[in-house]
Parts: structure tokens; C-alpha cells; sequence
């Protein structure tokens, strides 16, 4: 008897459908053939270990099992569920005109419990879209599977539960989420605050610059002044991630394998902050079996690496294409997959190996030369990349004590959100643009045209400080958002003169 069953398989944050056929006939023996991994080839001893355990009668026939199409290969244990049901389907212990209805994916342990998989959001949106009747799927999958309308998703904790409801001996409730209003509910809740932050004024004035603009920034000063958590509080001033990009950063994390059982729908900005000794594929992507890096479980969020200079030359110079690009493609000899890649970075670092380099109170022991060979540890084309660079001194002691209440979140990111606004009406026709650090060379001579006087003070600064013609860009750019924040339509001197000034790194004499 042939009968088929209904898998998918994910390449990139896309879903692809894979028909399982299993064919039950003639002597014994087993073939599985379609282009299976290892995982999928040891399928075969925790079917009928749970099939067996699970009360039912493994069949002894001949069996020949096809995952089409063939040229796509097969990976992991989540095949495990749908090619036992086939088997049983395929004995006529299952109904299998009913079993086609449905997607199936899940681990099975040997006793026929069913475990979570990775990729459950993708292949639901994939279900639907393919007009399938519902997907059966690990019940610890089901709440980020649920946020696809429109589709049945019948989360199951073992395989008896499965087999009962596709004879019809057991209804299962499709589990029903109301996505907006989880959405709406959860697209502010963070647990820090700018209010938290004593002093630093001119470092978040810096950072709600690049907020507003969706700029890069390092942040450069000495241990323990405050880096690490301005950089942490940076997505509670970015916009509200909106309903479609909450889907698509979802989307990463499901495939990546990082959505808890209590997760359905990731609503607020991500934040990534990977250790210094982070790999190249780690933070990339891909690997023999790919997997999103850190840079894609970022997108629509916040990329942090602190201590810049301690991390491997190699890592860091395979940022630079992926922050002009805003994805990145993982290619190897036999597949090609791409992953979004839309982040903000921020960096940051000490001025120098001890730390305390143009500190107002201690004094720099480093060598004459080390604070130039620390700084050239960070390549000048991965500099100019970074729009704002920003000296972080130590708050005061006066300022740490004073019990007048800081500026909140809330309100700077309602001016974040209005600098946006005027953005997103000036491209209006470019969907793919949303904010002024993605413009091009030739929408910066257009859009970021500057008086004479401008023209000439940015002149003298590029001179002086001899700026690449991709640090003129930038400071054209910030320029241009440190105008809409002001809601202004031109860009004005005092604009201009502020966007020099977030190019510490580039002074003379910072690291003489």
C-alpha cells in the first residue's frame, strides 16, 4: 500500500514542503532514500522503538520510503513524527486520506513522546500558504506556530495523541492566539530604562541621534563608565517594532531554535551582545548544517560587541558587506542560503589597553605607541562604516547622587519616532528605506544638500582631520537626522557641526 505524508524543510527562514511516500509490500526490509542526513537515516530505530511502545504493531513487510524532492536534503530528527504516522498510515493503522491533510513534524523519543523541533514558525506560514488543513506539531512549538491565522496548529505530546486524532477517536482543540493583541500589549515592555542612566547627557543625545537615524556607534572611554549600559537601554528609544517585523525576527529565532515553549511572538527589539572570542560562523552564520549568526538573530535590533578590539581581525572584517548589505549569503559548494541581516551596531571600547587613556583623574600607564597599535586593531574601513564615535567620560560624583529624575524612554523615543516619520514620508518611494543611515551615494547628494556655509565648515573639518569620502557620507547623513530630530527641512550649520563632533576617533591627536 502507498501512502503520503506531509513535512517541511528549511532552507534559509523559508519553508519548503517535503512529500514522505511510504510504500508497504513484499519480503522484509527497510530503504530510505531522498537525500536523508544521518539524523534522519537513524529515524528507522526510533520509529519502531516508539511505534512498538506506543502500543501499536511495527509492520514486517517491505518498506520503501522516498522524501521528494530528492535533490533537497533531509536534516534532523523532526522528520521522525511524520514518517511514523506514514508507516502506520501505510499498515492501516492511521487514516491516511485524512493524514494528507495535514503537515506533521516532531521528534519522537522511544517511548513515543514527542519533542520540540526547530523552524515550526516558517513551515506554518508555509501550510497556510499551501492551503493545508493544519499543522501537527510538539506542543512546545505550537504558541509561535499559533501566530499564523487561519491554520489549524494541534499541538500533541506523544504519538498515541496523534494516531487518535486521525482516526477520529480523539478531538484535539487548535490552539488560538491573538497575535495583535499580544503584539500591542508587549512592543514597549522592557525591563531597563534611559531613566536609569545618571549623567552621560551628551552621550544619550548621541544615541538618540543614532537611534533617530538608525546609525552605528562605538562608544569609547574607560572601564566602568557607563558603555555597556547606555548600549543596553539603546532599543527601549527605537521605534516599536511593527507586526510585520516582529514576524520576520521571529521567523530567525525559529529556525535559529531559540523560542522558548511560553514564546509566541518576539514584539520587542532584539538585543545581541556575543562574547569577544565569538567565531566567524557564530557570528555570520552557516556552518555544515546552517544556522542563523549572530548578526540575523539582530535584525530589526541591536548588535552590541564590547570591547571591539578584543575580538579576531577575521571577525570583524566579515561585518562589512553585511552592514552595506543588510543580509548575508552563506554559500558552500552544493547550497546557497541568504538570512536578513538588518541591525544597528554598537560598539564599544577603552581608549587604550589599561584603560584609563584622557581620563580627567588617572593617569594612562601604557607604553609610548600601544594606545595607536590598540586602536589600529579595529580596521579604518570597519571605522568608517560606524557613523558616530563617541567619548564616554565618568559621570561625577554630584551627578551619581542627585535625585532629580532623568529624562524616561518614553519620551525620547517619541522624538525618535518623529524624526522617523519625516524619514519614512521622504521615502516614500523606496519601501525598502526607512531610515537615513541606509541612503546611498546618490540619495546623499539629494536629499542632503547643505548651505555654503555648511559646505565650508565641513570643508575645513575634512581637511583637518583628512576624512575618507565614505566619513564625508556619514557625517552627511547624521546631519541630516540631527536636522529631522530639530524638524527641520534644511540642513543648518549648527546641524552639520554636531555630526562632526560624533567623529572623536578621526580628531587630531586622540591617539598621539
Amino acid at each position: 500500500m502507498l501512502v503520503k505524508a506531509f513535512a517541511s524543510a528549511v532552507s534559509g527562514v523559508d519553508a519548503l514542503t517535503i512529500t514522505i511516500e511510504v510504500n508497504l509490500g513484499g519480503m522484509h526490509g527497510f530503504a530510505l532514500v531522498g537525500l536523508p542526513d544521518n539524523a534522519v537515516k537513524e529515524a528507522r530505530e526510533r520509529v519502531e522503538a516508539a511505534i512498538k511502545n506506543s502500543g501499536y504493531d511495527y509492520p514486517r513487510g517491505k518498506l520503501v520510503i522516498n522524501m521528494a524532492p530528492a535533490d533537497v536534503r533531509k536534516e534532523g530528527a523532526a522528520y521522525d513524527l511524520p514518517l511514523a504516522l506514514a508507516i502506520l498510515a501505510a499498515s492501516g493503522q492511521v487514516d491516511a486520506d485524512r493524514l494528507g491533510h495535514f503537515v506533521v513534524m516532531g521528534e519522537l523519543s522511544l517511548d513515543g513522546g514527542i519533542k520540540p523541533v526547530k523552524g515550526c514558525l516558517p513551515i506554518a506560514i508555509q501550510a497556510r500558504k499551501e492551503g493545508f488543513e493544519g499543522f501537527l506539531l510538539p506542543t512546545e512549538n505550537a504558541r509561535e506556530a499559533a501566530i499564523v491565522n487561519q491554520l489549524n496548529v494541534l499541538p500533541l505530546t506523544n504519538l498515541i495523541e496523534a494516531v487518535d486524532y486521525l482516526n477520529g477517536k480523539e478531538l484535539l482543540m487548535p490552539l488560538h492566539i491573538d497575535t495583535r493583541e499580544i503584539f500591542q500589549a508587549a512592543s514597549t515592555d522592557y525591563a531597563q530604562d534611559f531613566s536609569d542612566v545618571r549623567g552621560q547627557e551628551h552621550v544619550k543625545r548621541a544615541l538618540e541621534v543614532a537611534a533617530a537615524g538608525g546609525h552605528n556607534a562605538i562608544m569609547i572611554g574607560p572601564p566602568g563608565a557607563g558603555k555597556t549600559m547606555l548600549a543596553k537601554r539603546l532599543p527601549t528609544i527605537l521605534p516599536p517594532l511593527t507586526l510585520q517585523e516582529a514576524l520576520e525576527t521571529t521567523k530567525i529565532h525559529s529556525v535559529a531554535g531559540h523560542m522558548g515553549g511560553h514564546m509566541g511572538l518576539i514584539a520587542t527589539r532584539p538585543f545581541r551582545s556575543p562574547h569577544h572570542t565569538v567565531s566567524d560562523v557564530a557570528l555570520v552564520g552557516g556552518g555544515n548544517h546552517p544556522q542563523p549568526g549572530e548578526i540575523s538573530l539582530a535584525h530589526h535590533g541591536v548588535l552590541f560587541l564590547d570591547e571591539l578590539p578584543e575580538f579576531k581581525r577575521t571577525v570583524l572584517e566579515v561585518l562589512r558587506q553585511p552592514l552595506e548589505e543588510r543580509n548575508i549569503t552563506i554559500s558552500r559548494a552544493k547550497f546557497s542560503v541568504e538570512y536578513p541581516a538588518s541591525f544597528m551596531l554598537i560598539a564599544s571600547m577603552n581608549p587604550c589597553p589599561c584603560g584609563y587613556y584622557n581620563h580627567p583623574d588617572k593617569e594612562c600607564l601604557c607604553p609610548p605607541g600601544a594606545v595607536q597599535k590598540y586602536l589600529s586593531r579595529v580596521s579604518g574601513p570597519l571605522l568608517d562604516r560606524i557613523d558616530l564615535h563617541i567619548e564616554v567620560t565618568p559621570v561625577p560624583f554630584d551627578e551619581l547622587a542627585e535625585n532629580r529624575p532623568a529624562e524616561p524612554s518614553s519620551q525620547v523615543r517619541q522624538r525618535v519616532m518623529a524624526a522617523r516619520e519625516r524619514q519614512q514620508a521622504r521615502f516614500a518611494d523606496q519601501p525598502q528605506l526607512y531610515a537615513n543611515a541606509q541612503m546611498s551615494t546618490q540619495m546623499v547628494r539629494s536629499l542632503c544638500r547643505i548651505s555654503k556655509a555648511s559646505e565650508t565648515l565641513l570643508k575645513a573639518a575634512m581637511t583637518r582631520l583628512q576624512l575618507s569620502a565614505r566619513a564625508y557620507d556619514r557625517i552627511l547623513k547624521v546631519s541630516r537626522t540631527i536636522a529631522d530630530l530639530a524638524d527641520s527641512a534644511d540642513i543648518l550649520p549648527e546641524h552639520v557641526a554636531e555630526a562632526i563632533q560624533y567623529r572623536n576617533l578621526d580628531r587630531e591627536g586622540w591617539a598621539a
